[in-house]
C-alpha cells in the first residue's frame, strides 16, 4: 500500500507561516526554509523586545521626571526619595505624564514633598 501524506495539512501549515513573513525581502517571504527561519527568529526578537520595551519606557519616564524636578530645584533621586518617605502612591508613568502634560499639578506635588 502506498504511503499516505496529509498534504492538505502540510500546505496549510506552510501557508500560515508564509503569510506571517509577507513583506520580508527577497526569498525570506516565499522560500519555505528561509521563511520558516525568518519567522522563528522574528518570534525570538518579539519575545526579547517585549521585555526591552518595558525597560525603555521606564528610562524615558525617569528622564522626564528628572527634567521636571530639576526645574523646581530638585534632583530625581531626591524627589523620588521624598515621595517614598511621604508614601505618595504615584508611579513613574503617572509622574512623567503629569510632568509633560500638566506642569502645574507636578509643581504642586514637588511643593508638597519639599
Amino acid at each position: 500500500m502506498p504511503r499516505s501524506v496529509n498534504s492538505v495539512a502540510s500546505r496549510a501549515r506552510r501557508k500560515k507561516i508564509l503569510k506571517q513573513t509577507r513583506g520580508n525581502f527577497l526569498s525570506r517571504k516565499n522560500v519555505w526554509t528561509v521563511a520558516k527561519n525568518t519567522y522563528e527568529k522574528g518570534l525570538t526578537y518579539a519575545y526579547r523586545d517585549r521585555k526591552t520595551k518595558k525597560r525603555n519606557f521606564r528610562s524615558l519616564w525617569i528622564v522626564r521626571i528628572n527634567a521636571a524636578a530639576r526645574q523646581h530645584g530638585m534632583s530625581y533621586s531626591e524627589f523620588m526619595g521624598k515621595l517614598a518617605k511621604q508614601n505618595v502612591g504615584l508611579n513613574r508613568k503617572v509622574l512623567a505624564d503629569l510632568a509633560m502634560n500638566n506642569p502645574q499639578a507636578f509643581e504642586a506635588i514637588v511643593n508638597s514633598v519639599k
